[in-house]
């Protein structure tokens, strides 16, 4: 895939992993679309990375806001990465009973809907553009976790979503290949990002004390040099 001068889509790229890969495709020479409901982080973002990018806000859960970024993208669009994300501590069943459902739910429609609403879209736009020389037209890159293969107490509803995201790449892969589009999906493990600083400090000790060696969380300079600075405006964190 040829990156620079290609537009890239990175959604939650208002903090996190998403800040990250934004900031990494711009230093390989893409213009870089910054999608993300946190205003001031994904105007942070772009504002980090000067002219090759540029903010939109956008729901990854919404046709219309997505539709309304892709179309903005352009001819130049090469592909997306799926970066936004939420994630909660609850347990099936806890103190003050059981796992609130609407929470639950929000999960799923965030991380799962939301990451294929925005394949759907990108793919779609994708197809109507003329293939490379060996036939690629772009490429989508999602991003699950390793709690979709080993997930942690609290963990039910990040899990399942997460668990959603792996099991679709291979059939949407099978659906889009003959468009000369790859689909991928990573599985980071346990990184310090903002969405992990949202949650509960003791949540974040067990889910460290769980990594064999060096018992901590993950490291980036870039992400943890915007942690705590900007959050979800319904207190979600961003992965």
């Amino acid at each position: 895939m040829e990156i620079e001068d290609r537009t890239f889509i990175v959604t939650g790229a208002g903090s996190g992993l998403g800040r990250a890969t934004a900031i990494e495709l711009a230093g390989a020479g893409a213009r870089v679309v910054c999608l993300d409901v946190d205003v001031g982080g994904g105007e942070g973002t772009a504002a980090a990375i000067g002219d090759n990018a540029e903010f939109i806000r956008a729901d990854v859960t919404s046709e219309a806001e997505v539709a309304a970024a892709v179309e903005w993208a352009g001819a130049s669009l090469a592909g997306a990465v799926n970066c936004a994300g939420v994630g909660i501590a609850e347990r099936t069943v806890g103190r003050d009973g059981p796992h609130a459902l609407d929470s639950f739910a929000r999960t799923i429609q965030i991380n799962l809907i939301g990451t294929f609403n925005v394949i759907r879209l990108v793919a779609t736009a994708l197809t109507e553009a003329a293939p490379g020389h060996d036939g690629e037209r772009g490429v989508i890159v999602n991003t699950a976790s390793i709690a979709a293969f080993d997930g942690q107490v609290g963990q039910a509803a990040y899990a399942a979503s997460k668990g959603g995201v792996a099991a679709l790449t291979l059939p949407v892969a099978r659906d889009l290949a003959r468009h000369g589009i790859r689909v991928m999906t990573i599985a980071p493990g346990l990184f310090d990002t903002p969405m992990l600083a949202a949650l509960p400090e003791p949540a974040r000790e067990a889910l460290a004390a769980d990594i064999p060696f060096p018992a901590r969380l993950g490291r980036d300079p870039r992400v943890l040099a915007g942690r705590g600075a900007h959050r979800h405006p319904h207190a979600a964190a961003r992965e």
